[in-house]
């Protein structure tokens, strides 16, 4: 695919894509306004899954109250946040290094889960999925408020008991649950994944992190290749959300991390049960 963007008093986005042996140009048009909102919910979704994760609640509702329907929306946030989870692991690198390899077969389900659960939204009418989606958020808002009570009792778990293959292969059936809820929404996935890890005895947050950051990274990245290939995004938010989420990983990150965990963290809440209850009086 090739794009041409003109500058002007609003962001056009032309762009030729190959199908079969015919090149289709695609136009769509983006006021700054839209693109300008666009661009800082991705920024801000960028800094705070560097910091505290959660930033899917940031970047999916926005993309509904821009006017997109909630499967576009969803696939929309779904490929543009994807490519600030590579300087995620790169950040974890060492992390990942020293991870035992047992951890790393959870990859296997993390893919077939996302490809699943984006072939699931797929199949979704849109109006059901409307309907869905304020639980979706709350759901994924009290998630996101369990991480840190999780995270503590994870600390304790004795990661000589939960060793055996059978631990194993109980924490790669709940992978596959996530991947598949990961798939097909995904905020939240990141502490379902850590209790997973903790299924099999994992108490290192930060190499919990390491991993659950892969993971995430594999979840998303499938079900964005499906969402891709079924045409199923809106190419101008994405290619302005993307920068938008990588400047936002780098650059917002210095900003929440100087904001503190705990505020960026509630900020998060805050955003996810307002935009639950707006979508909750919108519906």
């Amino acid at each position: 695919m090739t794009c041409e963007v003109p500058i002007s008093n609003s962001l056009h986005f032309t762009c030729k894509t190959a199908i079969g042996k015919k090149l289709v140009k695609i136009g769509h048009t983006l006021d700054l306004i839209h693109g300008g909102i666009a661009f800082g919910a991705a920024f801000l979704a960028g800094a705070i899954n560097s910091v505290a994760g959660g930033g899917t609640l940031v970047s999916f509702p926005a993309l509904i109250w821009l006017g997109l329907n909630s499967v576009a929306a969803n696939a929309t946030s779904t490929v543009a946040i994807w490519p600030g989870t590579v300087g995620s692991a790169w950040g974890y690198r060492r992390e990942l290094a020293a991870a035992e390899p047992r951890f790393r077969v959870l990859i296997v389900p993390s893919l077939i889960g996302g490809i699943t659960g984006a072939l699931l939204l797929r199949w979704t009418p849109p109006a059901f999925f409307d309907r869905l989606v304020p639980f979706l958020i709350l759901f994924a808002t009290l998630l996101f408020m369990a991480q840190e009570p999780v995270q503590r009792m994870l600390k304790t778990s004795d990661a000589g008991a939960h060793g055996s293959g059978k631990w194993l292969a109980g924490a790669m059936l709940f992978q596959l649950a996530v991947g598949i809820y990961g798939g097909y929404f995904g905020a939240g996935i990141g502490i379902l994944m850590l209790a997973a890890l903790s299924i099999l005895g994992l108490h290192d947050i930060h190499e919990m992190n390491s991993l659950k950051v892969v993971f995430g990274g594999s979840i998303n990245g499938v079900a964005a290749v499906y969402f891709i290939w079924a045409h199923m995004v809106e190419w101008p938010y994405v290619l302005i959300m993307a920068i938008g989420a990588i400047l936002g990983g780098y650059g917002g990150a210095g900003t929440a991390r100087r904001m503190g965990r705990t505020a960026v963290r509630r900020t998060v809440i805050a955003i996810g049960f307002g935009m639950a209850v707006s979508l909750f009086v919108k519906k």
